[in-house]
């Protein structure tokens, strides 16, 4: 939440994240962008959609207060025409509600909440809507779903009560945004750049670039060359993973050995078990596909969490890591969770 407060309540500049499915996301977008365009010029707020092929996508809204409830009331508008023309070819006779999903950070979930759930119990009956907060943070991020359901009218005043509670009360600390994973890309990182794999081509891949870059300067050694003959234009063509493995050791602007690094990740118990897989069966497959050493800490006791120590060549704990949090996010997904 960025909150520049000036004299006179609550107009102040806000940023307001949704998550959303691809299908919501086409509707806000329109036939040619013309929807999300009249969006952004009848409300006066700045609305930017994720990029990427991921089932789910991030709608930013960012803007003055009043600008953004202009946004929100068109989106949940926009929401509740969709229902009623699905419910025109359908036999339903009761109208669903509409539905929105806020990502909030976790630190300001409490005051959300409020002391014995009294805040979130007053939201819910000065409004009419359903809030729900998830209890779990999205995957490898420090935020959580909100979940808004209603009339269009009844969302409105929700969130401009949760827009209340949030410029009272920050987020605390650094908060790590969610964002939605491709529908299970393959990523190769190659001389400090990732590229998603495509069909035949290597798409060089901006976000997930920066994070590696980020990964890298964690540890004690300069990051992978930056400057990759490899790559010399924009698309390249990929055969086989066996290629993509060998474009990560030819590529990497480093010695046929680079020296081996170590890193460390904690993984809550309950979810250890996705990542072992049957008598270790998944375990040995990200051992095997990554290049690198993993080792999984014994369970101590009264600690919820398990510590893991990948050990290798900064492109093997990359890919690794990468790895592991696939094998993580199709797992809470799979659950159904958010």
């Amino acid at each position: 939440m960025e909150s520049k407060v000036s004299e006179g309540g609550l107009n102040v500049t806000l940023t307001i994240r949704l998550l959303m499915h691809g299908k919501e996301v086409g509707s806000i977008i329109g036939k040619k962008g013309e929807t999300v365009k009249k969006m952004r010029e009848e409300s006066g707020a700045r609305i930017n959609i994720s990029e990427g092929n991921c089932p789910e996508r991030i709608v930013t809204i960012t803007g003055p207060t009043d600008a953004i409830f202009k946004a929100f009331a068109m989106i949940a508008y926009k929401f509740e025409e969709d229902i009623i023309n699905s419910m025109s070819n359908s036999t339903a006779t009761s109208k669903p509600p509409v539905t929105l999903r806020l990502v909030v950070p976790a630190s300001q979930c409490g005051s959300l909440i409020g002391k014995g759930g009294s805040k979130i119990k007053e939201i819910r009956e000065s409004t009419g809507a359903q809030v729900q907060v998830a209890g779990d943070m999205l995957p490898n991020s420090t935020e959580r779903a909100v979940t808004i359901s209603g009339t269009p009218d009844a969302i409105i005043q929700c969130v401009k009560q949760i827009c209340v509670v949030m410029l009272e009360s920050p987020p605390k600390g650094a908060t790590i945004p969610y964002r939605p994973k491709p529908a299970s890309t393959p990523v190769i990182f190659a001389g400090g750049q990732a590229y998603t794999i495509q069909g035949q081509y290597a798409i060089p891949h901006p976000d997930l670039t920066k994070l590696h870059q980020l990964a890298m300067q964690q540890t004690p050694f300069t990051p992978l060359g930056q400057t990759t003959p490899a790559f010399p234009g924009e698309k390249l063509p990929l055969h086989s993973s066996e290629e993509a493995q060998n474009l990560m050791g030819q590529s990497s602007g480093l010695d046929a050995n680079p020296p081996a690094s170590t890193h460390e990740l904690t993984i809550p118990n309950d979810l250890i078990g996705c990542i072992i897989g049957r008598q270790g069966t998944k375990i040995n497959e990200i051992r095997q596909m990554s290049g690198a050493q993993i080792k999984i800490a014994n369970a101590t006791e009264g600690s919820s969490e398990r510590q893991i120590t990948i050990t290798g060549t900064p492109a093997n704990i990359s890919l690794a890591q990468y790895l592991i949090n696939a094998r993580l996010t199709s797992e809470v997904t799979g659950m159904g969770a958010l």
